[in-house]
């Protein structure tokens, strides 16, 4: 960890006014970690070299953030460090600089798979409390409750939050685990009740998505009907209580089902306006590729796309030993990143940030669909038998996006082609160009920056991911 931090620069990165010169930093197979590199002049490139192009004048999708999820087994994991390193990796986290400056979070809403705690839980198990009555969250506020894990990370940075729910209370449920309709108006105040409970604790939901995968994999409740309860219950509801939440469709469990379902709900007018964000997770990218969340935009370009869900599990990815230790992993998700992000992600949020060194611990409930071996990889590593914490690969890609393209950072052109490389750039919000480049070649790669009639010559190191930022 003390290598780690001596990476990480001690003043605001984005300070970049007056720069004449091109800041550089990198990680890479070599070794290198968020290291910054001798600034580089811009000047005269060889013309034997291909040439990438930033436009900043045409200009896409607006930044929300980068991050990872809340869960109780990452808090669960990380108490079992001494306190010094907890906080360690809580900077690492959340600092902005230094440490990866996660802007944007995603927190359960009562149990999911990693409510590792157990038992099962939601914010009024009591069957026919429709008064809710017996609404609470006080696990939430206990050693290893969402609360307390998200108040120790704002210690660190700021960042939005995103909460969603794989069920409603069981007695609100048929017997297929479908929302009863007569049940609508309840889990609406629900809802309410969740968010006022959490601002009373000076915690803001910032964004709400009614259901975790729904239909498919958790609740069974339609998309359809989905709209129905958004637009007669849950945003009227919102409305009457004054509450700046923005509401969310519902997290679809992988892209082609948002582009698929969302139409049904938006069509409605009436539905529609309620609609803040477009969220759908990163599952089966390879197969299904980003494009689904381009032609998204495509059909609602009103409407932010985000993606709020992705990761290694054994459910899915079974023939891959979880958690992945290797820096060379980050490499797929660095071109995940920069895929999603030329297909319009305006959010992008991985699953758990912090498990132990098994891929867990992690909730057993099947009839809540969470299963008894299901080992996943987190964003960082605790292992609970060495009292020690990894930093994975997909940490210090996902760390080069949030750290230094911060919220109204807004996607720039880019033009060009590099053999091995994928690029993106942004204006950010202060004005700063930032170029990022993840080089999948086993060798190092050569090209020409050009912006405006300006032009540089750069280095990327083989299997990396690096950041220029320039004015």
């Amino acid at each position: 960890m003390r290598n780690l931090l001596r990476t990480f620069l001690l003043v605001p990165v984005l300070a970049m006014a007056g720069w004449g010169q091109i800041r550089v930093w990198v990680s890479a197979a070599s070794g290198e970690r968020l290291a910054e590199k001798p600034a580089i002049a811009f000047g005269a490139a060889p013309e034997t070299v291909p040439v990438i192009t930033v436009n900043a004048a045409k200009r896409y999708q607006t930044i929300e953030g980068f991050g990872a999820t809340f869960n109780e087994a990452g808090l669960m994991v990380l108490n079992q460090l001494p306190r010094a390193e907890q906080e360690n990796v809580l900077r690492a986290l959340f600092h902005p600089d230094r440490g990866a400056g996660f802007t944007l979070m995603k927190s359960p809403l009562a149990a999911c798979d990693f409510a590792a705690a157990g038992p099962w839980y939601t914010f009024d198990d009591t069957p026919g409390d429709t008064g809710l009555r017996h609404f609470t969250i006080e696990r939430d506020l206990g050693p290893n409750g969402m609360l307390t894990f998200i108040r120790r990370a704002r210690r660190y940075g700021q960042f939005k939050l995103q909460a969603t729910t794989d069920y409603p209370p069981d007695w609100m449920l048929d017997s297929s685990y479908n929302l009863k309709p007569e049940f609508y108006p309840v889990f609406a105040k629900y809802l309410v009740k969740y968010v006022e409970a959490y601002a009373r604790q000076g915690v803001h939901v910032d964004y709400l998505s009614p259901f975790n995968e729904p239909q498919y994999v958790y609740c069974k409740i339609t998309y359809p009907q989905i709209g129905e309860l958004i637009k007669k219950h849950i945003g009227p509801e919102f409305q009457r209580a004054g509450l700046k939440t923005k509401l969310q469709l519902s997290d679809a469990h992988n892209r082609e089902t948002g582009l698929k379902e969302f139409p049904k709900v938006l069509r409605d007018p009436e539905a529609r306006k309620y609609i803040a964000v477009l969220p759908v997770h990163g599952y089966l990218w390879e197969k299904q590729t980003s494009a689904p969340m381009g032609k998204l935009h495509e059909l609602f370009p009103d409407i932010p796309v985000w993606q709020t869900e992705v990761c290694y599990a054994k459910v899915i990815d079974k023939d891959k030993p979880m958690p992945v230790y290797g820096f060379d992993d980050g490499d797929r998700w660095g071109r995940m990143l920069i895929a999603d992000l030329k297909n319009w992600a305006a959010g992008w949020i991985y699953w758990n940030a912090i498990l132990d060194h098994k891929g867990g611990p992690w909730l057993i409930s099947e009839e809540h669909h969470d299963p008894a071996d299901n080992p996943q990889h987190p964003v960082v590593i605790i292992n609970t038998e060495k009292k020690q914490a990894v930093y994975t690969g997909l940490y210090y890609y996902l760390a080069h996006f949030s750290r230094f393209v911060r919220p109204g950072a807004v996607r720039i052109e880019t033009s060009g082609s590099v053999p091995g490389l994928e690029a993106v750039a942004f204006l950010a919000p202060g004005g700063g160009r930032v170029l990022e480049v993840v080089n999948s070649a086993p060798a190092e790669r050569v090209f020409a920056l050009r912006d405006g009639t300006r032009t540089a010559s750069l280095r990327v190191p083989a299997r990396s991911i690096a950041t220029y930022l320039w004015n």
